[in-house]
């Protein structure tokens, strides 16, 4: 059972781990048991709570009793009780299923609609009748008091089906091209259904007619959202008499109340997939919406984020055990999913010991996997002298680093740096007396990090003060002031590297970016203090100082990069005057190599005459081998010229040749002529 924690709402995940294959006998799995400890910790909330391979629907019956789903493949349906908990039976079908819906309160009288069009009846004993819709179906509703089923698919129409008559009634003619999805309020009967347009017709049981249309398209479509088709209607659910709530194909989720056309909220689930299934939560007043990646809980009221779940798998559909904090999600796996909450409710009564389990874990927490291993890189483990454990079981692969028994750590670091501990509670105690001083009441200084550019970020701070109260506009915050930057003049860490090559060929930008600044304030002081004098031209100075005063600030600039890349060339040339007298002070050892198995050596002069001969053109090259040898030139009749190469032959070649040669001749030695053997038939004469 795996548990994690968001929002401080722990989720129990009671599906997670292996379950163990049907095949095995009773003594196997016994064994298996007590090898493995992920089996035995395990827990198996409903045996074989699972599909062959995937789960497309999963709905709880009214009395709770039975869990039923659909998947494939094959095509089928399973049925389990919660009372045994384990599979009551399973019934397959023809075509897949698109969605299927509970009449009964048990599992006596169920529909189902399929993919190739049909509308299948099952009772308690199985397949009960079959009948086909006109159109293709994508979803159905079921209205009590007429015994009518209402079917929307691929068509503008939709179709009734009488259960009571067995026969089908006059169709409900809409605006929109295609029909998703459709519901009926449990509360006054309203039927509602959700377009390829966007939007969501209402239509009243009782008269046929359409009374009121909502469309969600528009109202889905904020200032931060970005679309790149029409959003169509993907989920629609009711709850109580007046509130709705709307599911787009975009991944928003709009909360309506039934006497206004605005939404109440509009919840984006940032994802941009299809919203494919939308819950009520009515003890804590919270929505459960779901795409196929996601399921996000969240207030009706407010919109906050309560918690949310990732499954590893897709989803297909989400079903709340009613009045409990359970729910079931179906995959694209064949595991289906179950999760317990305590927050949103107590465990069902088939199976209330989880109150009791959860209880117990949340008194004794076990740490996780990850607390008894530390992260390292392999800079770090050269820090500890650990990286010579590089490639053993000591370490373990992960990212761009390693993991090691936390243990190990500890006792590597304290070699490495003994002193460490010290160092570390004088930094705290030092941190300590620094917070008591902050509450005392403490003149404007310097911090004791990056002092000039704290200096720097004050000069500016005064200069956008000035210019503020001149234009009565309002003062933006400080670097100083701000809590996301304040570590940067505490932490030493952050201290910059004036020596550094970049701050080097940066900081003549910076000062003279300053030094611009300072001279514009200065222009304009001037010309406030001369409003009142005649407008004169300064003698010596042209109309167009500021472009020449621009232009001289550039070539500043320059100048200043130049000296400073001087500068860094005259330290490179240092360095490597340094190593070059260090390596004339070492002594090089010899090295030795081993020669390959049927491979002479000749001399080192073999590589250098390949490098000259490569060096040169490709005329040399053919004039060389013309005379080895190895390349004839002659003219052909038709005016071109004929090249042949003849490649030269490896050593090992040559010894192969020589062998087979020697070979032969051997063979030739011992070899006898067979000449003086003729046969009978040969000698005699023929007959005249």
């Amino acid at each position: 059972m795996q548990v994690s924690s968001l929002n401080e709402v722990k989720i129990y995940s009671l599906s997670a781990g292996r379950s163990l294959p049907e095949w095995l006998s009773d003594r196997k799995k016994r064994a298996l048991q007590k090898k493995d400890v992920d089996i035995r910790r395990r827990i198996e909330l409903i045996q074989d709570f699972e599909m062959p391979t995937v789960c497309t629907k999963i709905k709880v019956s009214r009395d709770g009793q039975y869990i039923m789903a659909v998947g494939t493949y094959k095509p089928r349906i399973r049925c389990y009780d919660t009372y045994q908990l384990s599979q009551k039976f399973e019934r397959c079908l023809d075509a897949e299923v698109v969605t299927f819906e509970i009449l009964s309160d048990d599992y006596s009288k169920i529909v189902f609609l399929q993919c190739d069009r049909f509308v299948e009846f099952h009772s308690q004993q199985g397949h009960y009748y079959r009948t086909r819709i006109p159109k293709f179906g994508r979803d159905f509703s079921y209205h009590y008091p007429s015994c009518d089923l209402y079917f929307v698919g691929a068509s503008s129409e939709v179709f009734r089906l009488n259960l009571e008559q067995g026969r089908f009634l006059n169709a409900l003619q809409t605006d929109a091209s295609e029909n998703n999805v459709c519901d009926i309020n449990p509360v006054h009967f309203l039927f509602a259904t959700g377009t390829a347009e966007g939007k969501v017709e209402c239509w009243d049981p009782r008269t046929r007619n359409r009374v009121g249309l909502l469309d969600c398209a528009l109202s889905s479509v904020t200032a931060d959202t970005e679309i790149d088709c029409l959003p169509s209607i993907s989920a629609l659910k009711f709850n109580g008499a007046l509130k709705m709530a709307v599911g787009t194909s975009t991944g928003q989720v709009l909360l309506y109340d039934l006497r206004s056309n605005n939404p109440l909220i509009v919840k984006d689930h940032q994802y941009g997939l299809p919203i494919k299934s939308i819950e009520f939560q009515h003890h804590l007043d919270l929505i459960i919406s779901a795409d196929s990646r996601i399921i996000k809980m969240w207030n009706k009221d407010t919109g906050k984020i309560f918690t949310s779940m990732e499954p590893e798998y897709d989803i297909n559909d989400v079903c709340l055990y009613p009045n409990s904090g359970m729910l079931m999600t179906a995959n694209e796996a064949p595991k289906m999913n179950i999760y317990y909450m305590p927050v949103l409710g107590p465990a069902p009564r088939w199976c209330s010991f989880l109150d009791n389990l959860t209880e117990e874990l949340e008194e004794n927490p076990e740490s996780t996997v990850y607390d008894d291993y530390k992260f390292v890189t392999r800079k770090d483990l050269e820090n500890l002298g650990l990286a010579h454990l590089i490639g053993s079981t000591l370490l373990r692969a992960y990212m761009h680093g390693f993991f090691m028994d936390i243990r190990l750590y500890h006792k590597a670091k304290m070699m490495a740096n003994p002193f460490a501990y010290e160092e570390y509670r004088r930094e705290k105690i030092r941190q300590k007396i620094e917070e008591t001083r902050a509450q005392r009441v403490q003149l404007k200084k310097l911090p004791k990090v990056n002092k000039e550019l704290a200096l720097k970020l004050i000069e500016e701070e005064g200069e956008e003060q000035q210019l503020t109260r001149k234009r009565k506009q309002k003062n933006m915050p400080s670097l100083l002031k701000d809590d996301r930057f304040k570590v940067m003049f505490e932490n030493p860490d952050f201290q910059v590297d004036e020596q550094s090559e970049e701050f080097r060929l940066l900081n003549p930008l910076v000062s003279k970016t300053s030094e611009k600044r300072k001279k514009k304030l200065k222009l304009l002081l001037e010309q406030e203090a001369k409003e009142q004098e005649e407008e004169e031209e300064p003698e010596g100075k042209p109309s167009d100082a500021e472009s020449s005063e621009s232009s001289d600030d550039e070539k500043g600039w320059v100048e200043e990069v130049r000296k400073q890349r001087k500068l860094l060339r005259q330290e490179e040339k240092v360095k490597r005057q340094e190593r070059f007298k260090e390596d004339q002070q070492t002594l090089l050892k010899p090295q030795f190599f081993e020669i390959k198995e049927g491979e002479e050596f000749r001399s080192f002069k073999d590589s250098a005459k390949k490098q000259k001969l490569m060096k040169k053109t490709l005329g040399d090259r053919l004039k060389l081998e013309e005379k080895l040898g190895t390349l004839n030139v002659s003219d052909t009749t038709v005016g071109s010229k004929q090249a042949t190469f003849r490649l030269k032959k490896s050593e090992q070649q040559k010894k192969q040749q020589e062998a087979e040669k020697q070979h032969r001749q051997e063979r030739k030695a011992l070899r006898r002529s067979a000449g003086h053997l003729k046969s009978i038939r040969g000698r005699r004469q023929r007959f005249h």
